[in-house]
């Protein structure tokens, strides 16, 4: 006969518990391995690419796409400009503001977020409205572009923003040189409608502007920097030059 007095409750043979013991201590939540965890894979569907396939599971997986989401941005491009101009103090309060490139404004919301009192915009895709913003569809490569831009301001912007990017075409030096192009219009634009002391932003590729360009930013404004925000991608060639100080109209011929 088994004496029950002297089988334990709760083990089995071999001296295992079966219920499993609370820890002492309450782990701390890691909010990187729980982002990790939640991965999400997207399914490969009937004619849809890979590089489609990819893009979409990047985009369900990025950190910034999903708090942008949260804080109703209108892309996770919003962080860059936050981390710029923490970086750099560029918007004022009541600053006068023009994005170039402005689809599909995000950055808009946040130069009004900041204190801007107006954003002027223009970008070949449509935009929705903004409050407080005044955007063109057009492209601003069109050689009308700039007076229409110039029409819509009414006063010397504060700062001009571009993160105007080229459609690629595949071909590297193709592709290089409409992205330099795009960045050497902006800086013409942006030397001509600046107020003494007005800031310029761009978006740049493959190791930063070039040389000439880079020049007669240094020559007509006081401080010139390339910066690679956290929220831009690791594997990503962009970065965003900051030119802050323009001198004035008076430098710009110079050479």
């Amino acid at each position: 006969m088994i004496d029950k007095r002297n089988k334990r409750p709760g083990k089995m043979s071999g001296g295992k518990p079966t219920e499993t013991r609370r820890s002492r201590k309450t782990p701390k939540e890691d909010k990187d391995n729980a982002t990790r965890m939640m991965h999400h894979k997207v399914k490969t569907a009937r004619g849809r690419k890979i590089s489609s396939k990819l893009w979409l599971e990047r985009q369900l997986n990025d950190p910034y796409v999903k708090e942008a989401r949260i804080k109703g941005y209108r892309s996770r491009a919003a962080f860059k400009l936050l981390e710029l101009d923490e970086k750099y103090s560029l918007i004022k309060k009541n600053a006068l503001v023009v994005d170039l490139g402005a689809a599909p404004g995000g950055w808009v919301q946040i130069a009004l977020k900041l204190g801007a009192r107006e954003v002027i915009g223009i970008d070949i895709l449509p935009v929705e409205t903004v409050a407080g913003a005044k955007i063109i569809e057009m492209d601003f490569m069109d050689d009308e572009a700039p007076t229409r831009l110039k029409s819509m301001l009414g006063d010397q912007p504060d700062i001009v923003l571009s993160d105007l990017a080229a459609n690629t075409t595949g071909h590297r030096n193709t592709d290089h040189l409409k992205t330099v192009a795009l960045v050497e219009a902006a800086a013409e634009f942006a030397m001509d409608v600046l107020k003494p002391g007005g800031h310029f932003v761009t978006k740049v590729f493959q190791g930063g502007a070039e040389e000439t360009l880079l020049n007669r930013l240094k020559l007509n404004f006081k401080t010139v920097r390339h910066a690679k925000p956290k929220a831009s991608r690791a594997g990503s060639p962009e970065m965003y030059l900051v030119a802050k100080g323009f001198k004035g109209k008076t430098q710009k011929s110079r050479h």
